[in-house]
């Protein structure tokens, strides 16, 4: 069992923009550690360490250097979509948030805690996490102040602001997608997302990476996808059924007495599939 991670973003939760500013220091190989970062992203020393941290959380970076797919995006040349204005970006980066596990509690809460509730609070939620580092591998992992600020930044990155006086908080990453909903009085719910609102290519593309080296996708794996995308099981099924009218010679999905899995019948390139949507 990996140990869980906490904290590292200074308290910030991610802006829209943050992830291109820090992609482009990244080009010009800026230090973040340097003075010259500030100027650079024309941010406060403590933001500078939270875009670092977000730039790893996302996937877009990995130490001091663009990842593969922080390329694909945010090239300001190449890049499919610099300055995240398609929603399908959003989709892909909320996977890496959670898939990535550096910010262990975004899958905590996505993958497991939404399992066991639908409507939370705060303390609901920091008593799981709590209770997931009450064990031997998890020692010395868990400090109340700590994963309360998680689960504030958290909130600030998915929960629509109901404050209008407060115009800034919209610039959040990831309050588009609408997976979690405010119901007033520091209660929340994880929204049911509909599959129509998540194109099957972005679709195809999660599938193709969650698999790694295998070719099958059980029903334990789709389940995870599912909570992850916020969409039911026969929503993810409806979609993958429109990936296999257009990929027959690729993929194909069986449903025997109950066993449901999903086969991926030769490799994919996920950079083509990339390619396909943004292209499209």
């Amino acid at each position: 069992m990996a140990r869980y991670t906490f904290s590292g973003h200074e308290s910030f939760y991610c802006k829209s923009l943050w992830l291109k500013k820090g992609y482009d220091a990244l080009k010009n190989n800026i230090n973040f550690s340097n003075p010259e970062a500030v100027a650079e992203l024309g941010v406060g020393k403590n933001m500078v360490s939270s875009i670092k941290f977000w730039l790893k959380a996302f996937g877009v970076s990995n130490t001091d250097a663009p990842t593969h797919f922080g390329d694909l995006i945010f090239d300001s040349q190449t890049g499919y979509d610099p300055y995240i204005e398609d929603t399908g970006t959003l989709w892909l980066l909320h996977y890496m948030l959670v898939k990535n596990k550096l910010a262990s509690i975004y899958n905590l809460t996505f993958l497991e805690f939404k399992r066991e509730k639908k409507e939370f609070d705060r303390i609901q939620l920091q008593s799981f996490i709590k209770r997931k580092c009450n064990v031997k591998e998890q020692s010395n992992v868990y400090n109340e102040n700590t994963v309360r600020k998680d689960i504030s930044v958290l909130l600030h990155n998915y929960v629509s602001p109901t404050d209008l006086k407060s115009p800034e908080d919209y610039s959040a990453i990831l309050i588009d997608l609408g997976l979690i909903s405010n119901l007033g009085d520091d209660k929340y719910a994880f929204s049911e997302i509909s599959h129509e609102q998540i194109n099957p290519l972005i679709l195809l593309y999660i599938l193709n990476d969650y698999k790694g080296n295998d070719n099958t996708i059980s029903l334990d794996i789709m389940q995870e996808i599912s909570l992850i995308l916020g969409i039911s099981i026969n929503g993810l099924v409806e979609i993958v059924k429109t990936l296999i009218d257009e990929y027959t010679k690729d993929i194909t999905y069986s449903d025997n007495s109950g066993i449901k899995n999903i086969q991926f019948l030769r490799p994919i390139d996920s950079d083509v599939v990339l390619n396909e949507y943004y292209n499209r």
